[in-house]
């Protein structure tokens, strides 16, 4: 019943000396009244605080890995599945830091599994990617049928507030978006020295970020387009039924800003619940 993190093929070139290896497997369920956390498994340092509810019935759980960050040949696997009928929200209490590598690559495979009429919020806070640093990350989202979502993946690279760019270091990113098995949204993005600086590519802003909700509507992207107006950095299209919105910068709290506000502007209609914004994310 529960997604399984599945590391191995996200970190088959994580290179011969392999770092720490984390693994956790989350499992959301109806019960009752509210979503509780019915499923949880782990190993190495990856873990969840207990379980809250400031929206009532839907299940807020806050993602901790205690190093504080990520070097070369660590291995970060997540699963989760919310069972049909349930509702669940993951964000972190901070950053997370990549740290700079010599050769080994870092990898981090996360699988969302949603089932029937359930709804899933995955709200990350910002990874940072440091100077020299390489990384692999993959996402793989299930949707059911009835499935809802919203979620974001934002990245720092290098360290601007302490004047450091990124002119070494590789990230991978692999988005994978199924419904009923099939492929709805597969995206491959590679960010090194050469994307950070191109005029094709980030333009030399240090930060870029994704926000995904599905299911969407016209009307969705109609919201979003009119809190764009002419501002510089951002976009938004829609395909098929996924809204896909992008937005690059200089600073992460700019961004985040900016997701908070596209996600107020279509959560209600999406995962039918009001503006509502993570506490922990104001300390």
């Amino acid at each position: 019943m529960y997604a399984e993190p599945g590391a191995g093929a996200a970190c088959a070139d994580s290179g011969v000396q392999p770092g720490w290896a984390a693994e956790l497997t989350l499992g959301f369920a109806r019960r009752a009244a509210k979503t509780v956390l019915a499923h949880r498994r782990q190993r190495g340092p990856l873990a969840v605080q207990r379980p809250f509810y400031p929206e009532g019935a839907m299940c807020h759980v806050y993602l901790l890995h205690p190093p504080g960050g990520v070097v070369a040949g660590d291995r970060l696997a997540i699963g989760v599945t919310v069972a049909a009928d349930a509702e669940a929200l993951i964000t972190t209490p901070g950053a997370g830091k990549f740290y700079r590598s010599t050769g080994a690559r870092a990898c981090q495979s996360v699988v969302l599994k949603i089932e029937e009429n359930a709804v899933l919020e995955w709200l990350p806070q910002e990874a940072i990617i440091y100077q020299g640093a390489r990384l692999t990350s993959k996402v793989t989202l299930e949707l059911a049928g009835t499935a809802r979502f919203i979620g974001w993946d934002i990245v720092v690279l290098g360290r601007p507030a302490a004047g450091e760019g990124f002119s070494s270091g590789e990230t991978l990113l692999d988005w994978r978006i199924l419904r009923d098995g099939k492929p709805l949204f597969l995206e491959k993005m590679r960010l090194d020295a050469k994307a950070f600086a191109a005029r094709w590519g980030l333009q030399g802003h240090s930060c870029c970020g994704t926000l995904l909700a599905c299911p969407a509507t016209a009307e969705h992207l109609d919201a979003v387009r009119h809190l764009i107006a002419d501002a510089a950095g951002q976009g938004v299209t829609l395909i098929d039924d996924l809204l896909i919105c992008r937005c690059i910068g200089d600073n992460a709290e700019q961004i985040k800003q900016v997701f908070q506000n596209f996600r107020a502007a279509i959560r209600l209609r999406i995962v039918r619940r009001e503006d509502y914004a993570p506490r922990i994310w104001a300390t």
